[in-house]
């Protein structure tokens, strides 16, 4: 029988800062075959963003059977400083496994891996996208996964996403959708000038600072059922200007929006588009994602009751955090994301509880032999 940890101490060891290739999927696919998956590898797109390695792993069921999917990535943000010890060497201490990815997400991984091992071969069709490029652009990864799924004319019925949806303990919080995201480079352009001679110049920071006070002043809307208020943020502004006494001729700003479901990207990078040339600006939107919800019903609720059977609890049923690779695999079929605390993903010394990984593996194995019969 698979075991959780001794999987995701594999995959731990196998360095794979975003966009990973290589190795760590030479280790997953060592990990899959054996279970009777058949697996492709592919590497996707071209430079900057690409290329970038993705698999497909199937095991196929009888004919007509039902398909669930587990998805995930085996890319991992870069380490950063202040690590007690190499952060591509899994450690266990006090009952805890630290290494880069143990909780985002190669942790979840390997539980999915080991539920894989617990679901009979003839219960129904099992399959894994794994990307490479989870925590990177995220413009060859899944959405390229999702076009083999097309060209081999493969639909799973159900999917699973094992991001860190825990928040306080395994198992309290269960994502069934997520905001869209949509940010907006912004630029107005002046005429450059002394600064003790204003009438000659055109000051292009005050007007992009009367801009950025209307659009933050923006009331987008005050929440769904299930969202939470979209907001709007100013991430950047930059105007470059070394000199004290000269007017600049170009100020930038950037604004971020996360949005629910009663907006759409374009509609928005519309309305911001208009207040932008109002100023005497201009707007360069990049939509990253839309908002999606997998509505409560027959999928949350076995979720649920794998959940409760293995903690004791039941799940919060949430949209709240920012976007994952669900956001494109919504298309494919009803997607749901749980997985393990995460409260140290992102950080030095990040670190997954033991137990945690057992027990999330057994709440996948019952998960997928629950969808399997739905």
């Amino acid at each position: 029988m698979a075991d959780a940890l001794d999987l995701a101490r594999r995959l731990i060891a196998a360095p794979s800062v975003t966009p990973a290739r290589g190795a760590v999927f030479d280790t997953l696919e060592a990990m899959l075959r054996p279970l009777g998956f058949a697996v492709e590898r592919t590497h996707d797109g071209e430079e900057p963003d690409g290329p970038v390695e993705n698999l497909l792993a199937v095991r196929a069921g009888p004919p007509g059977a039902r398909h669930f999917a587990f998805a995930g990535h085996v890319d991992v943000v870069p380490p950063g400083e202040g690590w007690r010890g190499d952060p591509f060497v899994p450690v266990e201490r006090d009952g805890l496994l630290y290494g880069r990815g143990a909780v985002d997400m190669k942790g979840a991984v390997a539980a999915m891996v080991a539920a894989a091992a617990q679901v009979p071969d003839d219960a129904g069709t099992l399959s894994f996208l794994v990307t490479g490029d989870e925590e990177g652009p995220a413009i060859h990864g899944t959405r390229a996964l999702i076009a083999r799924l097309q060209e081999r004319g493969i639909r799973p019925d159900l999917c699973l996403v094992g991001e860190p949806t825990s928040v306080h303990r395994l198992g309290d919080t269960v994502k069934i959708g997520r905001r869209g995201s949509l940010n907006v480079w912004l630029t107005v352009d002046g005429v450059q000038g002394h600064v003790a001679y204003p009438h000659l110049a055109d000051n292009p920071v005050s007007r992009l600072v009367r801009m950025l006070a209307e659009l933050d002043a923006m009331e987008l809307d005050a929440g769904t059922e299930w969202f939470q208020p979209s907001n709007l943020e100013i991430t950047d502004l930059e105007v470059g200007n070394a000199a004290t006494n000269v007017i600049p001729a170009r100020a930038r700003a950037r604004v971020s929006v996360r949005f629910n479901d009663r907006h759409t990207g374009a509609a928005l990078a519309e309305r911001i588009a208009a207040i932008a040339a109002q100023h005497g600006g201009t707007a360069l939107p990049i939509v990253s994602g839309e908002p999606f919800l997998t509505p409560p019903g027959a999928f949350s609720d076995l979720v649920s009751t794998a959940v409760q059977a293995h903690t004791g609890i039941r799940p919060e049923l949430s949209t709240s955090g920012g976007t994952s690779d669900a956001r494109f695999l919504r298309s494919v079929c009803p997607v749901i994301e749980f997985g393990l605390v995460n409260a140290t993903m992102h950080k030095a010394d990040e670190a997954v509880a033991i137990d945690d990984l057992r027990v999330l593996a057994a709440i996948y194995a019952d998960i997928a032999r629950a969808a399997l019969r739905a």
